[in-house]
């Protein structure tokens, strides 16, 4: 019987999204999952508010790595192998961080943890072009990538719910439970591949591709676009904690919880600004989400808590939509190598969540929340401003030469 690819009608094919969706779902929110919850490493290992910040950002560095080394892997051993053990793999730090009151340990642990949760963004998008019918293919891509935001979402939101009552070790046994019975589901029911070709190709081949881009003075722009992104997204969320459960607010664990189901905007968001850009097009649409994200940091600095509410929610709106137009962009702008692209834009994108995190702990030890907010909202906006001006430069130098 002669193989195709599945289509949404297809019972494979739901089997296929569900359990990608699923294993997304859980990567992200492990990913997140202690970014409320730094408050608490303050208190529980003595440590400054940058250092508290470690557990996010270095399980990001051991991401970014993985992403590098895994991806070129994923097209040798095969995309379904490497999604299984990237799931087991990434449920044991869960279990063993909270066994131990050594804070050196725990930041070894995540950074081991974030190279193996590399493993499913490294082989998810090749298998499902590889087994998806091209017909159905945005609808499994949107459903994954709208699974990468709820994760986040659910991870922020049920640790800093549950911090109110259960020690942070508790929280992390919950993950791992959760963890645990998503990783049977996939390991029981994601499809082995059908059209997946080993690749006998020399590792050399992989990086060409990539540096490739990295000559790209156009693609360079975009890299550091998402690096910029995700700086001024991530230190909002980093430190908004910090900031609420202080003076004159004074929130509990359980009240900051709910700002994180701003989150909701940008799962809708990003669907949205896709139908937006096929009739708008795509680069205006992608320059309103970076206003509408500086705009919304800047309303979080009025310090009125019904204001910053609504500033999360524009915020969110922004983010996810200049994010996904960008990486719209930047595979569309690859002539060749996009799958290297792609690669590249994900490694920047989550160099600005380690940055974000960690490396604007001094600016909020030094002078606080509004020197965040002015930071993190003129940011994007300023290298808007830088990107347009050395695009026209170029575009002039091009026509110039080519007189």
């Amino acid at each position: 019987m002669e193989k195709r690819k599945y289509n949404k009608k297809d019972f494979y094919f739901w089997k296929i999204t569900l359990c990608l969706a699923a294993a997304s779902f859980f990567i992200f929110a492990s990913l997140y999952v202690v970014q409320p919850l730094a408050p608490l490493f303050v208190r529980d290992f003595d440590v400054s508010v940058s250092e508290a910040t470690l557990p996010l950002s270095v399980n990001v560095f051991g991401l970014i790595l993985g992403l590098i080394i895994l991806g070129f892997y994923s097209d040798r051993i095969g995309r379904v192998p490497l999604i299984k053990c990237s799931l087991i793999i990434s449920i044991i730090p869960f279990l063993l961080i909270p066994m131990t009151d050594s804070f050196t340990f725990f930041i070894l642990m995540r950074f081991i943890q974030g190279f193996a949760m590399a493993g499913l963004p490294a082989a998810s998008l090749a298998y499902i072009n590889e087994e998806i019918d091209r017909s159905s293919i945005g609808i499994a891509t949107a459903l994954y990538i709208a699974s990468n935001a709820f994760g986040g979402m659910v991870g922020r939101f049920l640790a800093s719910f549950l911090a109110e009552e259960q020690a942070w070790q508790t929280i992390f046994y919950i993950f791992a439970g959760i963890g645990l019975i998503i990783a049977i589901a996939v390991i029981l029911f994601l499809p082995k591949s059908q059209f997946f070709e080993r690749s006998y190709l020399p590792f050399q081949k992989d990086i060409e591709g990539m540096l490739f881009h990295i000559k790209s003075p156009v693609m360079l722009l975009f890299f550091g676009m998402g690096i910029i992104f995700q700086v001024s997204f991530t230190s909002v969320w980093t430190y908004l904690p910090f900031y609420l459960e202080g003076e004159p607010f004074s929130l509990s664990s359980q009240a900051i919880s709910y700002t994180f189901l701003a989150y909701g905007f940008g799962v809708v968001g990003a669907p949205i600004a896709g139908w937006l850009a096929s009739s708008l097009g795509l680069n205006r649409v992608r320059i309103a989400g970076i206003i509408v994200l500086s705009a919304g940091i800047l309303m979080t600095g009025i310090v009125s808590l019904p204001w910053i509410i609504a500033g999360l929610c524009v915020i969110c709106l922004g983010f996810f939509t200049a994010h996904s137009l960008t990486a719209t962009f930047v595979t569309e702008q690859a002539a060749h190598h996009k799958g290297s692209a792609s690669s590249l834009y994900l490694v920047s994108y989550y160099i600005g969540v380690a940055f974000g995190s960690t490396a604007v702990g001094p600016v909020w030890n030094q002078a606080g929340w509004h020197a965040i907010v002015w930071l993190a909202g003129i940011l994007p906006v300023a290298y808007l401003v830088i990107v347009t001006m050395v695009q026209k430069r170029m575009k002039k130098s091009t026509s110039v030469s080519g007189r």
